[in-house]
């Protein structure tokens, strides 16, 4: 009598998770294409081949595979983890009501990829630092972690605020009961403009509207709001509003090292902003 062979099991084979390459979303987004999500539709949609085949959602990609989109080839970097900090990420000096997708997104080396996000963007009425790139897997786990980054700015106010209006501040209260984590608030004499006063706030991951919801709640006439610094980044002397450049080496070192900082659930699900 001869025995029966086990029926085979269905679903992946073991490994499969191990194979090499990159996964095809990833690769679009490092190209600065388009955000995952969105190579995820353009894959589902039919519009990505691999070697003249049809792609399908987590296939993974190596170096000799051609890709096509809308049948148009995709040129890939040698080294793309490089070039998504050091070559397509760049720190920007923008000015108050500076369109980023008109103005100074243009400015940028086409090289480094058609399509910007900023990471964290502020309001178009104000400005100071903004942190661009063209990987949008990158933008993507940036925009997790910027909730939990030292952030500070400069505030321009008419007149002089009270040290109970400080106070009240301090206490980070916004108008849907959340508070930020201010660290910080004080007078800068950094800039003397008549009878407007600055001011320099010290806080986690607060966005410009919130920071201009946040003085307001105080009776606070605000007319301008600047970031001046980012996490581990921020602004310099050197570079002049409107300008940009890309990031230093230690820049680049701190700014991954960021991205290994643990994210909370609720941080999870945000996206960068589109700049161009």
């Amino acid at each position: 009598m001869t025995s029966r062979r086990p029926p085979r099991r269905s679903g992946p084979r073991a490994g499969t998770a191990d194979l090499p390459g990159d996964r095809l979303q990833k690769v679009l987004a490092q190209a600065g294409l388009a955000s995952r999500r969105e190579a995820e539709q353009w894959i589902i949609a039919g519009r990505v081949t691999i070697n003249g085949v049809r792609a399908e959602l987590g296939q993974r990609v190596q170096g000799r595979d051609e890709i096509r989109i809308d049948g148009r080839v995709l040129r890939r970097a040698r080294n793309p983890e490089k070039l998504s900090v050091e070559a397509s990420t760049f720190l920007c000096n923008r000015s108050p009501g500076q369109s980023l997708s008109e103005e100074l997104v243009p400015k940028l080396p086409r090289r480094a990829g058609k399509r910007f996000l900023a990471v964290s963007p502020m309001p178009n009425v104000d400005g100071g630092l903004e942190l661009l790139t063209t990987d949008g897997a990158l933008a993507t786990r940036l925009q997790r972690r910027v909730r939990r980054w030292h952030t500070e700015f400069l505030i321009r106010v008419r007149g002089e605020l009270t040290p109970e209006s400080l106070d009240a501040i301090s206490g980070g209260q916004l108008d849907d009961g959340r508070k930020l984590s201010v660290l910080a608030v004080e007078g800068s004499d950094e800039f003397t403009e008549g009878a407007n006063r600055w001011y320099r706030l010290e806080v986690e991951g607060a966005s410009g509207k919130e920071v201009r919801q946040l003085f307001e709640r105080q009776g606070a006439l605000v007319s301008r709001i600047l970031r001046t610094r980012l996490g581990a980044l921020a602004l310099t002397r050197d570079l002049n509003r409107g300008h940009f450049r890309k990031l230093t080496d230690e820049e680049s070192q701190a700014l991954q090292s960021s991205e290994a900082g643990q994210v909370s659930i609720e941080d999870g699900g945000d996206e960068a902003d589109e700049a161009g």
